[in-house]
């Protein structure tokens, strides 16, 4: 068994068991295009073009992307401009990725599709990289924060934490959005996670019988 075989609302209640505060959740991320996606992080980190103080990449991230792992981006939080599109698809087939996760916009939704590889994002955009972002590092720990990146006045809700991504943590991505699974924690969330698809099947066949979710959720939850 591997954690694909859980979805991403199971993987997140096993995280919040588990005592990670943000459940692994994305904040406003959603699929464009694509399957399901379960595989490594490779991470990018993006900044604004203005950012001189930042490094440099002497390659393409996309060039440099391992095989079966999933490209995690994270955009400047109010960029506007889209840090995925197209031929960065091609690319990443090329290269054999499963798929990307943008905390920020893509483009070229037709061309993703068309290709039938994932792509989730938190909006999209018409426009591309440059003159406005650029990569500034690959393999390095990220935090995505909770910040509505298209509202200049937002703050994050003291309700709920970032998530922090380090390289070679499990993503997993469906319909419902994407979770990040410390690489530390895959063994007991996947135990726990096999555990409350269980609990939930019991449940449900209760509700369908007619039972009530108070009741059902008392005799199988404990609550």
């Amino acid at each position: 068994m591997t954690l694909a075989a859980f979805s991403t609302c199971t993987l997140s209640d096993a995280l919040l068991k588990l005592g990670v505060a943000s459940a692994g959740h994305f904040p406003d991320i959603v699929r464009f295009s694509g399957p399901k996606i379960c595989g490594p992080a490779y991470t990018v980190k993006m900044v604004y073009a203005t950012d001189k103080e930042a490094p440099k990449l002497d390659q393409h991230f996309v060039d440099t992307a391992p095989s079966n792992s999933v490209i995690v981006i994270d955009a400047p939080t109010h960029a506007k401009n889209a840090v995925w599109g197209g031929l960065m698809t091609a690319g990443a087939i090329a290269r054999n990725a499963l798929g990307v996760v943008i905390s920020g916009r893509c483009r070229d939704l037709a061309e993703h599709r068309s290709l039938n590889f994932p792509v989730f994002a938190r909006g999209h955009s018409t426009v591309g990289q440059s003159p406005f972002t650029r990569p500034s590092a690959v393999n390095v720990p990220l935090e995505i924060s909770p910040f509505d990146p298209y509202d200049a006045y937002s703050v994050a809700s003291p309700q709920f934490p970032s998530v922090f991504v380090n390289p070679g943590d499990w993503i997993v991505g469906d319909e419902d959005g994407v979770v990040c699974v410390p690489k530390e924690l895959e063994t007991r969330v996947m135990e726990l996670a096999a555990e409350l698809v269980k609990i939930d099947d019991r449940c449900m066949g209760d509700i369908k019988a007619g039972k009530g979710i108070q009741a059902s959720f008392q005799l199988h939850r404990g609550k």
